[in-house]
């Protein structure tokens, strides 16, 4: 026997909204479902459920979880595009390639919803997660995996304590004067740095 209002409340989870009513409901839902499940553990179903739509419509706004999960940090990034940019061209320039692409982001918003969680990130473990995740497996991780001769993990981690270093003196403490340098001086000298964390001897 169906219980009173199952079926009402099948239909309400299975209901698509119209336009950005949709787009607003996924995000809603899936930080949520991010923040307590994490990237792995939280599942295009449960969040399109969460937000009562066909989880097809994950698809159809964002291209697929991954992008679902940038576009609830509220960071105003193509992983795609990213990852296209970062891994064309000399292997041996991409040092410079991945501080210019951060700065060239991070600069267009002041630093923008990306240092709001770079702050959020020692008082608050999902927030933590959150950046885990975002760096280690969404964007450091695939790049370095692509060129890393070995020790892949302890690159992608040094890389990222190194772009997230980065963001958090210039755009969070705002130290002078890393604060205000011009993009070439903060290429030049971060970038080889970079590159040998990325393809380098780490011993």
């Amino acid at each position: 026997m169906v219980e009173p209002g199952t079926r009402t409340a099948a239909r309400r989870r299975g209901r698509r909204r119209a336009g950005e009513d949709t787009r607003a409901a996924l995000l809603a839902a899936a930080r949520v479902e991010f923040t307590e499940r994490g990237f792995d553990g939280a599942t295009v179903r449960r969040i399109a459920e969460r937000a009562g739509v066909d989880p097809a419509m994950v698809n159809h706004w964002f291209g697929g979880k991954e992008q679902l999960f940038v576009s609830s940090l509220e960071i105003p990034l193509d992983m795609e595009t990213i990852h296209r940019e970062l891994l064309s061209g000399d292997r041996d320039e991409l040092g410079v390639r991945i501080v210019t692409l951060f700065l060239q982001i991070w600069d267009r918003t002041g630093g923008g919803p990306l240092a709001a969680l770079i702050r959020s990130v020692a008082g608050h473990e999902a927030a933590a997660r959150m950046m885990r995740e975002f760096v280690g497996k969404l964007i450091i991780g695939r790049i370095v995996a692509r060129v890393a001769p070995d020790q892949v993990e302890l690159r992608a981690a040094l890389v990222g304590s190194q772009v997230i270093g980065l963001g958090m003196v210039r755009y969070v403490l705002a130290l002078e004067p890393l604060a205000s340098a011009d993009h070439p001086t903060v290429i030049a000298a971060i970038a080889p740095n970079l590159q040998r964390y990325l393809t380098g001897p780490l011993d």
